[in-house]
Parts: structure tokens; sequence; C-alpha cells
């Protein structure tokens, strides 16, 4: 399963106020994700290939700041990095994407200018693409992600790589691979997080549901160095 392309969003040093680096700003899940974080009080620093795609609502916001690079922008996204504290991502690969692994090389970058920069915490965007040794067998759930791995085989191996990225180089990091299944534009934010199988979890989630884990966890530090699937209760 392959998400929308989108950039990545962090949040500044701050002991009341978190300043947090979004990845994925200007993707519906991005938007809603920025929209999460400043509703808790957080600053956000917005890096985005496409900034002008931003509503002006988070372009004006007193606690946004935006930084525009590529993914591959070593010098920009490194300026987007200093003083945050946690980097949010909703970077996913898209269907039309060439061929290779260009997200994951992008993680490997991020990854490695967090650690220059004495950034710990990640959460990333991921789907039940990336597997988990705490996942079960799911019918549905198999369907749906050989039908990506044959349909949009380019993208699942992009996926799959991110999520080999983040536990290999993010090893010494405080990440969170927040996996999503059929995404929905639904204003529904509930939510519950398990794994594949686990007769919790199921195959849809409102992308609202999504921000609001991300920033949830966030605060609550209940699954660093894990793999959620978390989908509609």
């Amino acid at each position: 399963m392959s998400p929308a392309p989108t950039e990545w969003t962090a949040p500044p040093k701050a002991p009341s106020s978190a300043r947090y680096a979004h990845e994925g700003g200007t993707g519906a899940a991005g938007g809603l994700l920025i929209q999460e974080a400043l509703a808790a009080s957080h600053t956000v620093v917005i890096y985005a290939r496409s900034p002008e795609k931003l509503p002006e609502q988070y372009r004006a916001h007193p606690r946004v700041t935006i930084h525009k690079g590529q993914l591959d922008d070593r010098e920009a996204f490194s300026s987007a990095l200093k003083d945050v504290d946690a980097v949010l991502s909703a970077l996913g690969p898209s269907l039309s994407q060439p061929k290779g692994t260009p997200l994951a090389h992008a993680y490997s970058l991020i990854i490695e200018l967090m650690k220059m920069h004495g950034v710990r915490r990640l959460l990333a965007l991921g789907t039940p693409s990336i597997t988990d040794p705490n996942d079960k067998f799911s019918l549905q759930m198999s369907i749906i992600i050989t039908g990506v791995a044959t349909l949009a085989h380019t993208a699942y191996e992009d996926i799959v790589a991110i999520g080999k990225t983040i536990r290999t180089q993010g090893d010494d990091l405080d990440w969170t691979i927040v996996r999503v299944p059929l995404l929905s534009g639904s204003d529904d934010k509930s939510f519950v997080a398990g794994y594949v199988g686990d007769g919790k979890t199921g195959i849809r989630l409102a992308r609202a549901g999504f921000a609001s884990f991300v920033v949830q966890e966030l605060e609550n530090n209940e699954w660093v160095k894990k793999a959620p699937l978390i989908s509609f209760p």
C-alpha cells in the first residue's frame, strides 16, 4: 500500500510549545497533520517542494516557518532541521513515480541530518507493506498488499525500503512508523492502534485519524521503535 506523495514538518525546541519539522505538508494527510499540530499549540517548520500549494492560513500563521527544497537538497534540509524537537513525515510514494527508491534515499538523508542536529524523534507515515514481527495473517490485508505489489510495484518497493531505512539507519533514533491502511477524507478522528490481524485493527482509516494519532504519539511516546497499524476502531 502506498500513500500519496507530500513533504514534511518539524517543531522547534521549546518547553511548552514544541517545534516540529513536517514533511509532506502540501498533501491531504500533511495538511491535516499541520492543522493538528498547530491546534496542540506546537510551532511547525514545514519543508515543502511546492510551498505555494500550502493554504494561506498556514503560510500566514505566526507559528509556522516554511522552507522550500527538494528531497535531495542537503543544505535546505539541514537548515529546516535546526532547533527542532521532532520530525513528522507524511512522505509517501506516488503511483507514477520513477523507478528506484527516491523516498527511502530521502529518509536516509533526513536521518543523517537529524543525528547531526541532535533531533531524536521521528514519526513517519508508512503502510502495512512494511511488515512487522507482531503482525498476524489477515486475508483482507494480504489481498490489498499483494494488489499494490503487483499493480504499483515501484511505489511498493519504495515504501518497503523506507521501513528498512528507518529501522537500520535510524536504530539510535526514537522512531515510530505509523502504518495506515486505506485512507479516506472523512473528518472522523477516531482510531485504534495495534498490528495487522490482531482482531482490533481494520483496513480503513480517515486521514484525520492519522494526524490525530501522530500528534498524540508525539506527546505520549507509547510506540517508540515500533510500527503500529492505525485504523478505525
